[in-house]
C-alpha cells in the first residue's frame, strides 16, 4: 500500500526520513506474523504501529486489543493478561478469560513492556515460544494463535543489565523492532502538527483557528519537546481555548513552553540538558551577573582611591570590603590610616561599619520589587525584564508575599 495512503489513513502528520522508514517498516512486516517491538520516547505515537500492522495483516477481521502493561497493578497483571480460576484467589467468584484468550486469533498490543513483573514475563516468554498460557489457578495449558506487538520508551539493554527485564523475552519480542523518532528531530514536521491540531481545535471548540507569527514559528522549532507530540498537541489545545487574540507571537508562545530560555547557554551537553534546569536558573543567572557588575564596580572604586591618595602597601595596614549586593546600598569600607598627615591624607582616615551580606532570595524579592515598580505593577512587562514567564512571577509574588 502507498505510504502517502497509509499516513491518511491513520492521521500520521509528517514527512520526516526517519519516521517514513518507520512506517516502511511496518508495512513490510505486517502480512507475517513475526513479533514487534516499537521503541520511542513517550509521546511520539507509537500507539499507531501496531494499528497499521493488525489493519494490513491476515488478522485485520479478527480482534485487536491494546493494553498499557504499566496501568496495571502488578498483583492482577496475571489476570488480566491470562486469565483466572473461579476461587484461585480472594474476589475471583467466577472463572475469567484473559487478553489473550479473548484476542485468539488476532493482535494483541503491549503497551509499556517494560513494565511487565518477572514472573509475569515469564508467562509470556511462553506464549511466544509455543502458543501456550495457563489461567491463574490452573495447572492446564491452553493453546492459543495470536501475534504480539510491544512497546516501550525506556531503554531494554539497560533494563536487561539492572535484572528489570528478560534478556530471552527481550529478542522474542524484537524480532522486529521499529523505532520512531522524538519530535525534536522532525523540525520540519512540527509545524505542520501545530496546524493540524489548532484546526482540530478550532472546529471541536467552534471558533477561529489560532496561527503563529513567523518568530513563533521560529521559537515552536527551536523547543525540545520532551512530551512529543502529545506535548505539541496540549499546548495547541491551551492556545486555542485561553487566548483571545487569535494571532500568536514568539513572547505569548513562550509562556506556554515550559522551561524554554533561549538566551541562556547550555551547560549541560545533551539532547535534555535546557531540562535539567528549573525556571529559576533564569532569575538567578541574571543575579549572578549583578553580583560581578557590582562587585567590578567595588574594586575600581577602592583601586582609584589607593591611587589618588599615594597610599602603598606600608601606609596601608587594613582595606576590607565588602561586595555591594544593591544598587541602593554604598560597599561598606574600613580604611586604618597611620597617624602621619601630608596635603592628602590628614583628613583621610575612614570608619564606615559593614553592612550585612544579602542572601540571593533578598536579592531575587528585591529585582521582583524594584521591576514591579518601574512597570507599575504590570507583570508581563515585568516578567519580560527578568527574563521569566508570567506564570513564574505571579508565583514568585505569592511564594514571598509581595501583593
Amino acid at each position: 500500500m502507498e505510504l502517502q495512503g497509509i499516513k491518511q489513513r491513520f492521521g500520521i502528520i509528517g514527512n520526516d526520513p526517519a519516521l517514513n522508514r518507520a512506517l516502511e517498516k511496518a508495512i513490510r512486516v505486517a502480512p507475517t506474523d513475526i513479533s514487534v517491538l516499537v521503541t520511542g520516547e513517550s509521546g511520539v505515537g507509537k500507539e499507531s504501529i501496531p494499528k497499521i500492522i493488525h489493519a494490513l495483516s491476515h488478522r485485520k477481521h479478527a480482534k485487536y486489543i491494546a493494553v498499557n502493561c504499566g496501568a496495571i497493578p502488578e498483583g492482577t497483571i496475571d489476570s488480566e493478561l491470562f486469565g483466572h480460576e473461579k476461587g484461585s484467589f480472594t474476589g475471583a467468584t467466577a472463572t475469567r478469560q484473559g487478553y489473550f484468550e479473548v484476542a485468539d486469533g488476532g493482535t494483541i498490543f503491549l503497551d509499556e513492556v517494560g513494565e511487565l513483573p518477572l514472573t509475569t514475563q515469564v508467562r509470556l516468554l511462553r506464549v511466544l515460544e509455543n502458543g501456550e498460557f495457563m489461567k491463574v489457578g490452573s495447572s492446564k495449558a491452553q493453546k492459543t494463535n495470536i501475534r504480539v506487538v510491544a512497546a516501550t520508551n525506556i531503554k531494554m539493554e539497560e533494563a536487561i543489565k539492572k535484572g528489570k527485564f528478560r534478556e530471552d523475552l527481550y529478542y522474542r519480542l524484537s524480532t522486529i523492532e521499529i523505532a520512531i523518532p522524538p519530535l525534536r528531530d522532525r523540525k520540519d514536521d512540527i509545524h505542520l502538527l501545530f496546524r493540524k491540531f489548532a484546526s482540530d481545535f478550532a472546529q471541536k471548540y467552534h471558533m477561529p483557528t489560532i496561527r503563529l507569527s513567523p518568530d513563533a514559528v521560529d521559537l515552536l522549532g527551536r523547543y525540545t519537546f520532551p512530551g512529543n507530540i502529545r506535548q505539541l498537541r496540549n499546548i495547541a489545545e491551551q492556545l486555542s481555548i485561553v487566548e483571545e487574540e487569535r494571532s500568536i507571537d514568539a513572547i505569548k508562545l513562550k509562556e506556554y513552553l515550559p522551561h524554554f530560555n533561549s538566551q541562556l547557554p547550555s551547560i549541560v551537553s545533551g539532547e535534555s540538558a535546557e531540562f535539567d534546569y528549573k525556571v529559576e536558573r533564569e532569575m538567578m543567572y541574571n543575579i549572578i551577573l549583578e553580583l560581578r557588575k557590582e562587585l567590578d564596580e567595588v574594586k575600581q572604586v577602592t583601586m582609584k582611591l589607593i591611587s589618588n591618595e599615594d597610599l602603598s602597601e606600608n601606609k596601608l595596614s587594613n582595606i576590607y570590603t565588602t561586595p555591594n549586593l544593591s544598587k541602593d546600598k554604598k560597599a561598606a569600607t574600613v580604611i586604618d590610616v597611620p597617624q602621619q598627615h601630608n596635603e592628602h591624607s590628614s583628613d583621610f582616615e575612614e570608619i564606615i561599619e559593614p553592612e550585612e551580606r544579602l542572601t540571593l532570595q533578598d536579592q531575587e524579592i528585591d529585582m521582583i520589587k524594584k521591576s514591579l515598580e518601574k512597570h507599575k505593577g504590570k507583570r508581563k512587562l515585568a516578567a519580560k525584564e527578568l527574563g521569566i514567564s508570567e506564570r513564574t512571577l505571579y508565583r514568585k509574588i505569592k511564594q514571598y508575599n509581595l501583593n
